[in-house]
């Protein structure tokens, strides 16, 4: 057996078990909170009064237009020296909730703007209140919008969870690292992990496309756009 072959068999368990246990949990997470966060700002640069509207503008504007490894930093380095001391896995944590959160914000803001102002009018007509149209009839519709964009968003995040590895949480990346520090083979090492990040997005890119072929076949994306 070729001696890289070798290497790339021993390692794999390690880089696997590293992808379940801390990038798997960690894309899952913030992408979840992210959204839901997103969601909120969302509502509240469409609806809010001005001051929040402005506070949320600014939000984005900062998350948006600094790279997120700086991001990274700014919480797990430099916090403590503001007496708030967070352990890696939270700090990337709050770190990928808040730019998954500035981004999706922007995508839902699109999406419910792309509904037509008719289907305010027709719930409203039936005596629907401002929250219940937005549950029943606003959002459905925009999800369907939403969901291309949000499925590049979550596979984007899956790859960017690698960053967190620079603030030593242990995940994929991290793993990768460690064992090229014992093995000394940087390349076999770090394709074998790109292979796992490439194996992992090209699953959740077929099964974004299912999904959209599923809202398509339901007229999800031409009622939600005509």
């Amino acid at each position: 057996m070729p001696n890289w072959l070798q290497i790339m068999l021993e390692s794999l368990w390690p880089l696997l078990s590293a992808a379940f246990t801390f990038t798997a949990p960690l894309t899952l997470l913030s992408f979840a909170l992210g959204l839901a966060l997103g969601l909120v700002v969302a509502l509240i640069r469409l609806f809010g009064p001005r001051p929040l509207v402005a506070l949320v503008r600014f939000y984005v504007w900062i998350i948006r237009g600094t790279p997120l490894l700086v991001q990274l930093f700014l919480i797990f380095y430099g916090l403590p020296s503001a007496g708030i001391v967070l352990d890696a896995f939270p700090a990337a944590l709050i770190g990928f909730t808040l730019n998954v959160g500035a981004y999706t914000s922007e995508i839902i803001r699109a999406a419910i703007g792309s509904v037509p102002k008719g289907q305010w009018e027709a719930a409203y007509s039936i005596g629907m209140t401002w929250s219940q149209a937005m549950r029943r009839t606003i959002l459905p519709q925009a999800s369907r919008v939403a969901v291309p964009p949000l499925s590049n968003t979550f596979i984007s995040l899956v790859k960017d969870t690698s960053l967190a590895a620079a603030i030593t949480v242990p995940e994929l990346f991290m793993a990768a690292q460690r064992i090229v520090a014992t093995t000394y083979e940087p390349l076999i090492l770090y394709i074998e992990a790109a292979l796992i990040y490439l194996a992992m997005s090209s699953v959740l890119s077929h099964l974004q496309v299912r999904l959209e072929k599923r809202l398509g076949r339901y007229g999800g994306f031409i009622e939600a756009r005509s």
